[in-house]
């Protein structure tokens, strides 16, 4: 006799089958980390709207970028594979000019095929198109996410017997706008600009002294100034996914959509952006499942952002399999807190700035992380707008033994191979364990696993174990 289905299998098997037909919106955030959500922790932030989304779905603790750079990272989610093999390595614009190998199919092609509508709005940061192919683009400022979503009205009202997926994207909470000239520490102004200037948006300011400052930085009035400007770009964000959700709603669309919001991976400050500390990486995930049984859940599982297309592509009842995708589908545990079997996360790091070569790769268990500084002697290179920030610079003109966080600023830019942390005892990654003889069986043991994931996925920087 066969044995009968658990309990999760079931629930599986509903969510995805009432979910086959139905619309997704991924709504994806620019530069925006955990540390400026609401419902993650962050008392002196207003995101009523993200906090209400939190409560409506699924809050995954644990999700993480594979690289923290943006297009990078985008190419990840729009493929379901690391950027090692799908070879955008770095930002698309500009002269730095990387895109993905042209013979991929990404996310909304399968769902043309799938017969759905796509539909893009906002930033786009990858190439080439035909490998992101969307069969409409929605014109948008990207900085005002609320007339983002207003823009979006016409697609949830249309009538059709196909469903929409709807890929929505801000600039926001991107460093960028000019400087702040108002505030002594000048920092960037993050996008904001005066009352009025964003129709639609209510702005919402914050003083300094009220802002929380992660352990990564420094607690100066510097940080502080430019916490408190990202901040407020940040509350653009959350108005724009409450005008979405609205509109969905007001259209009865709302209980038959699929809503994801996550952001491409962290803050943008040094610590965070372009590192593939916990910071970095480490990123917002909430899932508003239409047929969820259970709201309000907090999900433990580590996903990374490969698993984004497999879980879309399963939504819509693809299956992810045959396209050998390197992540999985994280339907089937949507509703769970401490899931099996979802207990380990790789990140693969090149590039950002074409001038910014430090390529890293990533296992991060429950309590070890390693990463492997492939170019250690290099110093580490920092992104412009990063370089520049009144963050970084009012500690950077003091001195390479000045403290950043938990790190100097020599220790900073300049990195050993291998970075052994126990995120227990050290969730700052503070102290490195690679050189403790007390770690070598770990350290040994995460290699290992380092060039299993690195064979499997087919990353060509596997060839660095062998000549340096």
């Amino acid at each position: 006799m066969r044995p009968l289905p658990t309990l999760a299998v079931l629930l599986s098997l509903a969510l995805s089958a009432t979910a086959a037909p139905k619309n997704i919106v991924l709504v994806v955030t620019d530069d925006h980390g955990c540390d400026a959500v609401g419902c993650y922790g962050n008392p002196a932030i207003k995101t009523p709207h993200l906090d209400r989304l939190a409560k409506e779905g699924t809050r995954f603790e644990h999700a993480f970028a594979t690289t923290a750079s943006c297009s990078a990272s985008r190419s990840v989610l729009l493929t379901g594979l690391h950027n090692h093999l799908n070879r955008h390595y770095g930002h698309e614009h500009a002269y730095h000019h990387f895109s993905a190998d042209a013979k991929l199919a990404g996310l909304p092609v399968h769902l043309d095929k799938a017969g759905y509508r796509t539909v893009r709005i906002g930033k786009f940061h990858v190439a080439p198109e035909d490998v992101f192919k969307f069969g409409a683009t929605l014109p948008a400022n990207q900085r005002n996410p609320v007339a983002m979503a207003k823009q979006c009205e016409a697609l949830f009202k249309e009538a059709s017997d196909k469903p929409f997926f709807l890929y929505f994207c801000t600039a926001d909470p991107h460093r960028g706008g000019g400087v702040a000239e108002d505030v002594a520490e000048k920092p960037d102004r993050f996008g904001n600009r005066a009352e009025g200037e964003y129709p639609g948006v209510t702005t919402v300011k914050y003083d300094p002294k009220d802002v929380v400052v992660p352990r990564y930085l420094p607690d100066t009035p510097a940080c502080r100034a430019e916490l408190a400007q990202y901040y407020q770009s940040v509350s653009r964000v959350d108005q724009g996914v409450g005008t979405l959700l609205d509109l969905l709603k007001a259209a009865g669309k709302l209980d038959e959509t699929l809503v994801v919001f996550l952001s491409d991976h962290g803050a943008p400050f040094q610590g965070a952006k372009t590192t593939t500390y916990e910071p970095g990486l480490r990123a917002p995930l909430l899932v508003r499942h239409p047929a969820a049984t259970k709201r309000g859940v907090v999900n433990h599982a580590l996903v990374n952002w490969t698993d984004i297309a497999p879980t879309l592509l399963d939504f819509a009842g693809v299956d992810p399999k045959p396209l050998q995708l390197h992540g999985r589908s994280f339907l089937p545990i949507l509703e769970e807190e401490k899931p099996a079997g979802w207990d380990e996360t790789f990140a693969s790091h090149t590039f950002h700035e074409v001038t910014m070569y430090y390529p890293m790769r990533v296992v991060r268990q429950r309590q070890y992380k390693l990463i492997w500084n492939i170019a250690a002697p290099l110093t580490y290179p920092s992104a412009s707008d990063l370089w520049a920030s009144a963050t970084w610079q009012d500690v950077y003109k003091k001195g390479p033994e000045t403290k950043y966080g938990p790190r100097t600023v020599r220790q900073y830019l300049h990195r050993p191979a291998f970075e052994l942390y126990d995120l227990a005892a050290d969730p700052d990654e503070a102290k490195n364990l690679a050189d403790d003889p007390k770690f070598k069986d770990k350290l040994d043991e995460l290699k290992a696993r380092l060039k299993a994931f690195q064979k499997q996925t087919g990353d060509p920087w596997i060839s660095k174990w062998e000549y340096e």
